[in-house]
């Protein structure tokens, strides 16, 4: 369940880029920039802690304070945020390869 909230998340914060690119044309492209600098910031720093929060269960386990199932859903959760960076990673470079293709 936490991993498909995970995943809603993340297309969610892709769907409000969109459609705020798709409602202000006239923004500025450092504005355009900013904002989506933010985006990618923010879900570097989430990839990060679920991977911080992951080591801590995997430690916690080790020294027998977890229980397996909560170390199985942290690296689950993990593994779905960057799963869904890659995507997004994918998609942004095969957008940049696009625009490059276009003629002037």
């Amino acid at each position: 369940m936490a991993n498909a909230s995970i995943a809603a998340n993340a297309y969610a914060n892709m769907a409000k880029l969109t459609q705020s690119a798709q409602n202000t044309p006239d923004v500025s492209a450092a504005a355009g920039n900013q904002d989506f600098s933010q985006m990618v910031k923010s879900a570097v720093e989430e990839v990060r802690e679920s991977g911080q929060a992951t080591e801590t269960q995997s430690l916690n386990l080790l020294e027998g304070k977890a229980n397996v199932v909560d170390v199985v859903t942290a690296v689950a959760e993990t593994e779905v945020a960057l799963e869904t960076m890659v995507s997004v990673r994918d998609k942004v470079i095969s957008a940049y390869e696009q625009i490059m293709r276009m003629p002037i």
